[in-house]
């Protein structure tokens, strides 16, 4: 069962990335702030690097007026987290979040088994939004869709 709005994060250990890789907790990431985390299955993967990343590159302005900080999850390593982040521009401050082992992934509940495309265990398609580590919002996305966790999608419910 994933998790739901009214629940705490989970407090894992997985990497940080925003310009250098670094350990960090996901307690203290979202402890004190209002964070919206997509979670994408992989770097570099067409919808992830065409559509679901740029969008909150673009979009990232808007969230930080509003006092939002942006996070992205993919179970992948931090050097591929941080190549993806190099290669798309993402502007300080867009949290790029690395977890390898997809322990953060599995707490959350939003694990998506894609061994049949061989790509092992990775991270659902979803957006969520917390308040100081409390969920308020969660949206997943169906199977090979892409509309309810996009930057714009969210930003209209959150973004005031």
């Amino acid at each position: 069962m994933s998790i739901q709005p009214g629940e705490t994060i989970p407090d894992v250990s997985l990497q940080c990335i925003d310009g250098d890789i670094k350990p960090a907790q996901t307690g203290a990431l979202f402890a004190g702030r209002k964070v919206v985390l997509f979670g994408v299955p992989g770097a570099f993967t067409p919808t992830c690097s065409n559509k679901h990343l740029p969008g909150y590159t673009e979009h990232f302005d808007a969230f930080r007026q509003s006092g939002i900080t942006v996070m992205c999850l993919a179970v992948n390593d931090g050097f591929v987290m941080q190549a993806w982040a190099a290669s798309q521009q993402v502007p300080a401050g867009l949290l790029m979040l690395a977890d390898g082992n997809g322990s953060f992934t599995r707490a959350l509940g939003l694990e998506l088994d894609g061994t049949a495309f061989g790509m092992g265990l990775r991270a659902r398609r979803f957006a969520l939004y917390a308040e100081d580590g409390v969920v308020r919002l969660l949206e997943l996305e169906a199977p090979g869709e892409f509309r309810v966790t996009s930057a714009e999608a969210i930003l209209a419910l959150v973004g005031g």
